[in-house]
This record gives C-alpha cells, structure tokens and sequence, in this order.
C-alpha cells in the first residue's frame, strides 16, 4: 500500500467528522506519515473508538519516535495473525485509550507491557531481530530501535494465556491510590481465562470508596467491553457512582439496563437511585419512586428506603408526611432504628418545633428502647441554643455524660455559635478552651462563629486579629469566615475595609455568595452609595445568583431610607406576585418609608393591600401606621388603628403606647 493509497484512506474515514482529524494532521508536520500511518490499518483498535480520538484532537501529546517504531511494531503483530490476537488487541486498546485519556504516558505504557512480558513469559533463545515493517514502511522512512522489535516479537510469538493465576485479592485488599487500581486492572484483563466478576466487582468498589466515581465508571465499562458477565453487584456499584455525581438520570439508564441483561436489581438499587433524586433535590420524583417500589411490590422498602425518603422529606420541612412514613414503617413491620428518628427530631428542631421534637425523643427512649446517639443529642440542643433554653441545654449536656456520650466537634461548634450570636463571647471562648482541652482541634467553623461574636459586639480588632492568626493554626478561611468578618465592617461603617475584604475574597479563588453580596448591599446602602449598591446588584446577577428574602428586604430598605421610595415601590411592583412580595415585612418596610417621606395615601394603600393579598398585620405595622398618621396630624384615625389592633388579635404593646401618647403630646 502506498502512502498516498494509506492517506487517501484515512482521508475517506474522515469525511463524515467535517475534516476535524485532517486538520490536526496537518498541524501535527513532522509526525505526519505516522500518524496518518498509525491511524488506518488497525480496525480493532481505531474502528472501534474513533468518537473518542477526534473529540481529543487526535493527540493532544507529542509522540516521540522510539515509541512510534514500537507502536508500529505492535501494528505489524496484529495485522499479521487479527484473530488469534484479538484479545491482545482489546488488552492494547485499554492500554491506549488510557494513554490518550492522560492516565499514563507513553514510557508507562512500554514499561508496563516490558515488565509482563518479562514476569509472565519464559523466554527461550534470542530475541527475533526481524522488523516488523509494513509493506508502506520502506516509503515512510521509520526506523526500529531493538527495544521495539523484540517486545514486537514476543506479542507476535505468545499470547497471554501462560500468565501465572496468583490469587488477586490481597493485592486488591491493599489497592490505595488510582494508578494502583488502574495497573491491578490491567493484569487482571490480561489472565485467560478472565478472573470471576467477583473479583472485578472488589476493584470496582476499592474505587468507588476512593471516591474516584468517574474512573470507576469507566473500568465498568472497559469491564463490559471486554466481556465480563457483570451482575447486580456491578450494576449497583455503577448506579452508585452515577448518583454521587448528580448522575441520577444515567443511574436509571443503567438500571434499564440490568432489566436487558436479565439482571434482577435489589433493595440497594432502589435506594441509591432514590438517594440521587434527594442529593438533586427532586423529592417529587423521589416520593414517585418510593410508592412505585411499593405498589408493584419490586421491592419490600426496608430502613435504609424508609430512612433516605424520610431525610428526603425532612429536607423540605415535610415533617408530617415523615412522621406519617414512621408510623408506616411500624405498620410494614420495618423497625426504625436511630438514623430515623434523629433524622426527624433535627428536621423539627430546625423548624423550631422543639416540643415535638422532644415527644418523638421521648417516644424512641420510652416506648421503642432506641438509645439516643450523639446526632440526636446534637440536633436537640442546637433546637434549644435557637430558642435560648439554656437551662434545658444544660440539662442535656449533662444528661449526654451520664450516658457516656461523648460531644462531638459540631456539638461544640453549635454551642459556640449560640453564645455568639448572644453577644456571650466570654462563654464561647471558654467552651474552645474545653475543646482543646480535650484533645480537639477547633476547625474554620469554630473560629468563623467567634469571629461572627467579636464583630456583633463591635469588636472589630479582636475579629481581625483572629482572622489573620488563621494561618497559622493551619486554617484556610472560607466565604463563611469572610462573610462574617465583612459584615462586622459594614456594620460599624468601615465600608472601605469592606470594600477591599470583598475583593479579597475573589483574589483567594473563593466565590461570594449571596450573603456576602447582600452584606455589602447593608453597608453600601448605610452610607449612602446608592449608586454603589446598584452596581454591585447588577454584577451579583451576572454571576447568576437570585435575590432571596433577605437581599430583597436590604435592597427596599436601603432605598427607603435614602429617601427613594419611588425606586422602592417601582422595584416592589415589578417584582409583582413573586413570594418576595408574600411577606409582610416587605410591607413594613414600604409603609414606614412612604410615612416617613410624608407619603401618607401610598402608606394607606399599601395597608389595605396587605388584607387583599391574604396577609396578617403584626403589632410593627399598625405601630408604623399609628406613627405615621401621628406625624400627620391625623390622631382620629391614628387612634381608630389603635382600636383595631385588639380586633386583630394583636394587643398594642409599649411602643404602640408611646407612639400615641407622643402624638396627643405633639
């Protein structure tokens, strides 16, 4: 075959893909020939995954000579006898596909297949010095170094059915990093016949629990190409993988699949995919699923189901419906353990809903003899520390040592927040004496709450001092530390230490979220940057990130008390029906800027509104309106408002007095 004949070939195979490898060869010059060599005459090999070169360019690496005289030499091997080497061909591909995926370079790949040969073939005599040219190779000027011949010989001479059968599964026991498992699995394609799926499946998992999910997909696939009888534990280990990388979808592509392959999915099946739709937040479909796998009785739901659709709905503040689903279990006969029950007990203490929180404590203990853990533990005094029942958080944390519970970091680092954020810095330092004490390192979350404390009580110094030291404790600060050294600043007016702090933060490689941008809008707005705090709203955007509550709250107060209550009720009505309007604090905040401005009938309307749209006045929005029509003169009505508040169901309170009493004085 002539060069010209090889390049028109090549040149043909490429019509389909647009030109894309023609215009990588050319660009390629000196390894022309032998790319355009190498990329033809071996069907097993470039047939079988041309997607895969063209979407990498080809070659993204230079390949040096000796290894093109080697790789021809392998090319000769196979041309030479396709079918009785055609496992040697999928055992190359693997080796090449990795070679072009980055996982192993071309010197890797020589000393690998040099090191087999040598461990797991006898030779007898010398090595064939014979090359292995190609009729075309003459015309390509190539030439073969002895390492490539002989290595050429040895494939072209044996096959790997003599490999020793030494038993896999110490070293798989012992498999710690990726190259490690790729190299066990590499041997492991290489016996004849293949070791059991078995022993497939135990390299897979070592994998997956190396959390290297990507990789081992691609072994379960290499696992498939090469003919391994994959059962459902191959299956599951694959749909596992897909699910921690928010995969869920192609995790039920795999799970069609098994139904193909005659492979019967298990309870572990239906729970991972059911796991993946709740890490996606798709709890609809997740409660789907759940009812499916009941209905069609394609598997009886055991704790691990209950307990993954339970945190599901726990999730999303679906505490009834989880209560329901415990009691379901009872009546199915599936006993809950403690995952469950902590699972909802922290869901109720996060929604405050603390006494009944401590009914289904009671109810583990007493009734079922579950013996509480330190999760359960911690969820209820982080409830506690929220509401700040601190003589019951005592009595629990005494409670913990009676039963030789030991509290964790996080039991720490919630105690440590609740005193800051009461202003008990003194306490909070002394329960991270306690964790030293014990033998524990504080982390970043210990410090970011202490760092919050300092800057709540102004004592920005203290904060930054802290913050620097950081450092040197081995801690990396994260946005949460940021955030709360940032608001400090804008809450004492620093704004340009904000400024340049926020900045920062970007410089570190870290990404503001929405709690940074909505501190810095604070702190903008306190000083008057209106223009400022316009800019930085229009740039959180363009970083994709929504205004929640808050940021809305920030943005209509900022406006109203930099007197541009016109840009406040313009931003109010265009956001409409959205649920940012469905609060009555965003009324509140209307209200009082349109009073305060002496925009008393926009003040009215927007009280009137509030009982049109479905929402509850509070005692702050008729102090607000009392005070604004005091303001005005209008004492008749300021006191008929007065009046309705009783009416309301809300009694007026020491402002509400005050408010009216200095109106009749004024």
């Amino acid at each position: 075959m002539s060069y010209s004949s090889t390049f028109s070939l090549v040149k043909f195979l490429i019509v389909p893909l647009k030109g894309s490898l023609l215009i990588t060869i050319q660009k390629l010059k000196e390894p022309l020939n032998y790319l355009v060599f190498l990329s033809f005459p071996l069907p097993y090999l470039f047939l079988s995954f041309p997607v895969f070169i063209f979407n990498r360019a080809f070659f993204p690496f230079t390949l040096s000579l000796p290894f093109l005289s080697f790789y021809q030499g392998m090319l000769s091997t196979f041309l030479t006898k396709p079918k009785s080497n055609q496992r040697l061909c999928v055992w190359f591909k693997h080796q090449f596909t990795s070679l072009c995926n980055g996982i192993i370079n071309e010197s890797t790949m020589i000393t690998r297949l040099n090191s087999r040969l040598h461990c797991f073939i006898k030779l007898t005599g010398s090595f064939i010095t014979t090359s292995f040219l190609l009729p075309s190779s003459s015309r390509l000027c190539l030439q073969f170094t002895p390492h490539s011949t002989s290595l050429a010989s040895l494939l072209h001479s044996t096959s790997f059915s003599n490999i020793d059968d030494r038993p896999l599964l110490s070293r798989y026991q012992k498999v710690t990093s990726l190259d490690h498992a790729f190299n066990l699995f590499d041997e492991m394609t290489q016996r004849r016949p293949l070791p059991s799926v078995v022993k497939f499946n135990q390299l897979l998992n070592a994998v997956s629990k190396m959390k290297h999910f990507s990789s081992c997909l691609y072994l379960f696939k290499q696992m498939c190409l090469i003919g391994v009888p994959v059962n459902e534990y191959s299956m599951n280990i694959a749909i596992k993988c897909c699910c921690q990388m928010s995969r869920t979808n192609d995790g039920f592509a795999l799970l069609a699949c098994c139904f193909r392959r005659a492979v019967v999915p298990y309870v572990f099946t239906f729970s991972t995919l059911l796991d993946g739709l709740i890490r996606e937040d798709r709890i609809i479909e997740a409660e789907r699923l759940f009812k499916k796998l009941i209905k069609h009785k394609l598997c009886e739901p055991n704790v691990v189901i209950y307990s993954t659709m339970i945190k599901g709905l726990c999730k999303v503040g679906n505490n009834d419906i989880a209560v329901g689903l415990l009691r379901l279990m009872d009546e199915r006969g599936c006993k809950p353990n403690v995952v469950v029950y902590s699972t909802i007990i922290d869901s109720l203490c996060k929604d405050k809903l603390i006494d009944d929180a401590f009914k289904l404590f009671n109810e583990m203990v007493s009734h079922k003899g579950i013996l509480p853990n330190v999760i359960t533990y911690t969820s209820l005094i982080h409830g506690l520390c929220n509401l700040c029942r601190w003589d019951k958080v005592s009595k629990l944390l005494k409670e913990m040592e009676d039963l030789r519970i030991s509290p964790s970091l996080r039991t720490f680092n919630i105690l440590v927040d609740a005193f800051c954020k009461e202003g008990r810095v003194d306490e909070a330092e002394a329960v991270i004496d306690i964790i030293v004490e014990r033998g524990e390192v504080p982390d970043i979350v210990t410090y970011s709450s202490l760092i919050d404390g300092y800057c709540l009580r102004g004592e920005m110094t203290k904060a930054r001092t802290l913050f620097d030291s950081l450092t040197s404790k081995g801690l990396v600060p994260n946005v949460v530390t940021y955030n709360s050294l940032l608001n400090g600043y804008c809450k004492s007016l620093k704004i340009e230490e904000a400024m340049h702090l926020f900045h920062e933060i970007t410089r570190k490689g870290l990404k503001p979220d929405i709690v940074t941008y909505s501190g810095m809008l604070q702190g903008l707005f306190r000083v008057g940057r209106c223009g400022a705090a316009r800019k930085l709203f229009d740039e959180m955007q363009s970083q994709g990130l929504i205004p929640n509550e808050c940021t809305y709250g920030i943005i209509l107060d900022g406006l109203c008390n930099n007197h541009k209550v016109d840009e406040a009720l313009s931003l109010f009505h265009m956001v409409g029906d959205s649920r940012l309007n469905s609060h009555i604090v965003v009324y509140n905040i209307l209200i009082e800027g349109a009073s305060k401005c002496r925009k008393l009938d926009i003040a009215k309307a927007l009280f009137h509104d509030i009982t049109l749209k479905g929402l509850q006045p509070h005692v702050r929005t008729f102090n607000i309106m009392i005070s604004g029509l005091c303001r005005e003169g209008q004492l008749k009505e300021a006191k008929g408002m007065f009046l309705k508040m009783g009416e309301s169901g809300f009694p007026p309170n020491n402002v509400t007095y005050r408010v009216l009493l200095l109106g009749y004085l004024i």
